[in-house]
Protein backbone atom coordinates (compact mmCIF):
# COMPACT_ATOMS: atom_id res chain seq x y z
CA UNK A 1 0.00 0.00 0.00
CA UNK A 2 1.46 3.58 -0.95
CA UNK A 3 2.76 5.51 1.89
CA UNK A 4 0.65 9.05 1.82
CA UNK A 5 3.09 10.89 3.68
CA UNK A 6 7.03 11.79 3.64
CA UNK A 7 9.42 10.85 6.07
CA UNK A 8 12.18 13.12 6.97
CA UNK A 9 14.52 14.33 9.46
CA UNK A 10 11.76 16.10 11.18
CA UNK A 11 10.26 13.42 12.79
CA UNK A 12 13.39 12.61 14.52
CA UNK A 13 13.39 15.87 16.58
CA UNK A 14 9.19 14.65 17.07
CA UNK A 15 10.01 11.44 18.95
CA UNK A 16 12.58 13.15 21.30
CA UNK A 17 10.77 16.07 22.11
CA UNK A 18 8.74 16.02 25.92
CA UNK A 19 4.91 16.13 26.63
CA UNK A 20 5.11 19.69 26.58
CA UNK A 21 1.89 21.47 25.09
CA UNK A 22 2.40 22.09 21.25
CA UNK A 23 1.04 25.53 20.27
CA UNK A 24 -2.29 25.71 19.34
CA UNK A 25 -4.42 28.40 17.94
CA UNK A 26 -7.95 28.48 18.78
CA UNK A 27 -10.34 28.93 15.56
CA UNK A 28 -14.14 27.88 17.33
CA UNK A 29 -16.41 26.50 14.47
CA UNK A 30 -20.19 27.38 15.07
CA UNK A 31 -20.97 26.05 18.54
CA UNK A 32 -24.61 27.37 18.70
CA UNK A 33 -27.57 26.21 20.56
CA UNK A 34 -28.76 24.23 17.46
CA UNK A 35 -25.15 22.53 17.32
CA UNK A 36 -25.99 21.94 21.39
CA UNK A 37 -29.12 20.34 20.99
CA UNK A 38 -28.49 18.47 17.90
CA UNK A 39 -25.59 16.98 20.08
CA UNK A 40 -27.98 16.05 22.91
CA UNK A 41 -30.00 14.40 20.38
CA UNK A 42 -27.21 12.78 18.86
CA UNK A 43 -26.16 11.14 22.11
CA UNK A 44 -29.24 9.66 22.69
CA UNK A 45 -30.25 8.67 19.25
CA UNK A 46 -27.19 6.80 18.92
CA UNK A 47 -25.50 5.72 22.27
CA UNK A 48 -28.64 5.71 24.48
CA UNK A 49 -26.98 8.55 26.69
CA UNK A 50 -28.87 11.63 28.06
CA UNK A 51 -27.01 14.58 29.33
CA UNK A 52 -27.99 18.18 29.59
CA UNK A 53 -24.74 19.34 28.03
CA UNK A 54 -22.91 16.93 25.33
CA UNK A 55 -20.30 16.17 27.43
CA UNK A 56 -17.71 13.58 26.61
CA UNK A 57 -15.13 11.88 29.06
CA UNK A 58 -12.34 11.12 26.31
CA UNK A 59 -10.38 7.76 26.42
CA UNK A 60 -9.13 7.99 22.97
CA UNK A 61 -7.91 10.03 20.41
CA UNK A 62 -8.81 9.21 16.78
CA UNK A 63 -6.64 10.37 13.50
CA UNK A 64 -8.05 11.49 10.30
CA UNK A 65 -7.69 13.30 7.12
CA UNK A 66 -9.81 15.48 4.97
CA UNK A 67 -9.92 14.66 1.52
CA UNK A 68 -9.96 18.49 1.04
CA UNK A 69 -6.92 20.05 -0.19
CA UNK A 70 -6.70 23.32 1.86
CA UNK A 71 -7.32 24.65 5.26
CA UNK A 72 -10.37 26.99 4.23
CA UNK A 73 -12.14 24.55 2.95
CA UNK A 74 -11.48 21.85 5.24
CA UNK A 75 -12.81 24.13 8.03
CA UNK A 76 -16.03 25.33 5.75
CA UNK A 77 -16.50 21.44 6.04
CA UNK A 78 -17.21 21.56 9.80
CA UNK A 79 -18.06 25.21 10.61
CA UNK A 80 -21.80 24.97 10.86
CA UNK A 81 -23.96 23.27 12.66
CA UNK A 82 -26.15 21.21 10.44
CA UNK A 83 -25.16 18.40 8.26
CA UNK A 84 -25.44 19.79 4.52
CA UNK A 85 -26.95 17.97 1.70
CA UNK A 86 -24.08 16.41 0.02
CA UNK A 87 -23.19 13.80 3.11
CA UNK A 88 -26.66 11.37 2.01
CA UNK A 89 -24.47 8.59 3.39
CA UNK A 90 -24.67 9.57 6.80
CA UNK A 91 -27.91 11.69 6.97
CA UNK A 92 -29.87 8.85 7.94
CA UNK A 93 -28.09 9.70 11.40
CA UNK A 94 -28.95 12.61 12.43
CA UNK A 95 -28.42 16.40 11.32
CA UNK A 96 -25.58 16.93 13.66
CA UNK A 97 -22.48 18.34 11.04
CA UNK A 98 -19.11 16.21 11.24
CA UNK A 99 -16.53 18.01 13.18
CA UNK A 100 -13.33 17.45 15.23
CA UNK A 101 -11.78 19.05 17.53
CA UNK A 102 -8.49 19.42 16.36
CA UNK A 103 -7.40 20.34 12.60
CA UNK A 104 -4.08 19.86 11.54
CA UNK A 105 -2.92 21.95 8.32
CA UNK A 106 -0.39 20.91 5.95
CA UNK A 107 2.81 23.39 7.57
CA UNK A 108 1.87 21.31 10.70
CA UNK A 109 0.17 24.17 12.66
CA UNK A 110 -2.48 23.09 15.17
CA UNK A 111 -6.13 24.49 15.53
CA UNK A 112 -9.05 23.78 18.28
CA UNK A 113 -12.09 23.89 16.47
CA UNK A 114 -14.17 23.41 19.79
CA UNK A 115 -13.33 22.12 23.33
CA UNK A 116 -11.90 19.05 23.78
CA UNK A 117 -14.70 17.61 26.26
CA UNK A 118 -17.73 18.25 24.17
CA UNK A 119 -18.96 15.60 21.47
CA UNK A 120 -17.79 15.75 17.77
CA UNK A 121 -19.25 13.93 15.06
CA UNK A 122 -16.50 12.26 13.36
CA UNK A 123 -16.34 8.38 14.34
CA UNK A 124 -19.09 6.06 14.40
CA UNK A 125 -19.44 3.97 17.30
CA UNK A 126 -16.92 6.21 19.65
CA UNK A 127 -18.23 10.42 19.67
CA UNK A 128 -18.76 9.64 23.01
CA UNK A 129 -15.32 9.26 24.45
CA UNK A 130 -13.29 10.16 21.49
CA UNK A 131 -11.01 13.11 20.74
CA UNK A 132 -11.04 13.51 16.90
CA UNK A 133 -8.01 15.43 14.93
CA UNK A 134 -8.61 16.20 11.40
CA UNK A 135 -5.55 16.41 8.98
CA UNK A 136 -5.81 18.73 5.87
CA UNK A 137 -5.25 16.65 2.68
CA UNK A 138 -4.89 13.19 2.15
CA UNK A 139 -5.32 12.31 -1.10
CA UNK A 140 -2.67 11.32 -4.25
CA UNK A 141 -1.89 15.04 -4.86
CA UNK A 142 -1.53 16.39 -1.40
CA UNK A 143 -0.41 13.37 0.77
CA UNK A 144 0.19 13.69 4.66
CA UNK A 145 3.67 16.02 5.88
CA UNK A 146 5.82 15.36 7.76
CA UNK A 147 4.69 18.28 9.71
CA UNK A 148 1.63 17.58 10.01
CA UNK A 149 2.86 14.02 11.37
CA UNK A 150 5.34 15.50 13.64
CA UNK A 151 1.89 17.84 15.01
CA UNK A 152 -0.27 14.66 15.39
CA UNK A 153 2.72 13.26 17.59
CA UNK A 154 3.12 16.20 19.46
CA UNK A 155 -0.71 16.57 20.84
CA UNK A 156 -1.51 13.37 20.90
CA UNK A 157 1.39 13.48 23.40
CA UNK A 158 -0.37 16.38 24.97
CA UNK A 159 -3.52 14.80 25.11
CA UNK A 160 -2.41 11.59 26.58
CA UNK A 161 -0.71 13.72 29.47
CA UNK A 162 -4.14 16.00 30.27
CA UNK A 163 -6.58 13.12 30.04
CA UNK A 164 -7.21 9.26 30.81
CA UNK A 165 -6.44 8.33 26.78
CA UNK A 166 -6.68 4.80 26.73
CA UNK A 167 -6.33 3.89 22.70
CA UNK A 168 -4.71 6.02 20.31
CA UNK A 169 -6.53 5.18 16.86
CA UNK A 170 -6.69 5.65 13.17
CA UNK A 171 -9.96 6.27 11.73
CA UNK A 172 -9.30 3.30 9.24
CA UNK A 173 -9.41 0.83 12.49
CA UNK A 174 -12.80 1.86 14.25
CA UNK A 175 -14.55 -1.08 13.13
CA UNK A 176 -11.83 -2.86 15.49
CA UNK A 177 -13.67 -1.56 18.34
CA UNK A 178 -17.23 -3.45 17.45
CA UNK A 179 -17.67 -5.32 20.28
CA UNK A 180 -15.50 -3.37 23.12
CA UNK A 181 -17.03 -1.46 25.96
CA UNK A 182 -16.82 1.36 24.67
CA UNK A 183 -18.44 0.96 21.38
CA UNK A 184 -22.41 1.93 21.77
CA UNK A 185 -23.44 2.68 18.02
CA UNK A 186 -27.19 1.41 18.24
CA UNK A 187 -28.08 0.64 14.57
CA UNK A 188 -26.11 -2.07 13.22
CA UNK A 189 -26.00 -1.26 9.90
CA UNK A 190 -24.81 2.41 9.77
CA UNK A 191 -20.73 1.84 8.75
CA UNK A 192 -19.03 3.35 6.41
CA UNK A 193 -15.48 2.10 4.59
CA UNK A 194 -12.80 4.46 6.08
CA UNK A 195 -8.76 4.54 4.67
CA UNK A 196 -7.45 7.51 6.89
CA UNK A 197 -4.69 8.15 7.95
CA UNK A 198 -3.67 4.80 6.82
CA UNK A 199 -1.45 1.93 8.24
CA UNK A 200 2.13 3.96 7.59
CA UNK A 201 0.92 6.64 9.73
CA UNK A 202 -0.36 5.13 12.67
CA UNK A 203 2.47 3.42 12.88
CA UNK A 204 4.75 6.45 12.65
CA UNK A 205 2.55 8.25 15.13
CA UNK A 206 2.84 5.13 17.76
CA UNK A 207 6.14 4.46 17.23
CA UNK A 208 7.04 7.87 18.37
CA UNK A 209 4.98 8.08 21.30
CA UNK A 210 6.44 3.83 22.08
CA UNK A 211 2.50 3.09 22.52
CA UNK A 212 1.53 -0.35 21.12
CA UNK A 213 -1.50 -1.27 18.89
CA UNK A 214 -4.78 -1.99 20.51
CA UNK A 215 -5.50 -4.85 21.08
CA UNK A 216 -9.40 -5.24 20.71
CA UNK A 217 -11.12 -8.46 22.44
Amino acid sequence: MRSNFLFGPALIFLVIMTGCAPEIIDKPITFDQERLELSRHYLKDRYGIEKGEPVIEPKMVVLHWTEIPDLAGSFKAFKDSRLPNSRPEIAGAGALNVSAHFLVDRDGTIYRLMPETIMARHVIGLNHCAIGVENVGGTADTPLTDAQLNANIALVRYLRSKYAIDHVIGHHEYRNFEGHPLWLEKDSAYRTVKSDPGDDFMKAVRKALAIAEPEIP
